[in-house]
């Protein structure tokens, strides 16, 4: 099964002290991340899997998750272009535990949902065909 990944539905661990710091990441979401919320992941279920908001897993909390899939979504603002180096780091430590990253920026986010929609979905699709559950 050369490029297939086996999935064991299993818990990631994470640090307990980022679940406040996650709660308030929630209450207080950027215009990019209320648009992708609203207009693609709350309550759709987006190509039948379900996402959630500001989700803690190892050191880290990531803006929408789906644990059925592994799959994680960035939402990387203005700040993200001073750590870089950052980012590369935790998405291989987050890619070490099996979790699959995509990043869109605010700009697609805010002015191409459309866009940022359908490479969504086909991401999606590729990472179903990367899983044997």
């Amino acid at each position: 099964m050369n490029g297939v990944i086996k999935i064991n539905k299993k818990f990631i661990p994470y640090n307990k002290s980022l679940t406040e710091k996650a709660r308030e990441n929630r209450k207080n979401p950027t215009k990019a991340e209320k648009k992708i919320w609203y207009e693609i992941l709350q309550d759709k279920e987006f190509d039948r899997y379900k996402f959630i908001r500001q989700k803690p897993l190892d050191n880290f909390i990531v803006d929408y998750y789906c644990s059925e899939l592994l799959f994680a979504i960035e939402i990387d603002g203005d700040s993200h272009a001073q750590q870089i180096n950052y980012d590369i780091s935790r998405t291989e430590k987050l890619n070490k535990l099996g979790i699959k990253i995509v990043r869109y920026t605010n700009f697609e986010i805010l002015d191409n949902i459309a866009g940022v929609y359908d490479d969504l979905k086909i991401k999606v699709g590729e990472r179903k065909k990367e899983l044997v559950f």
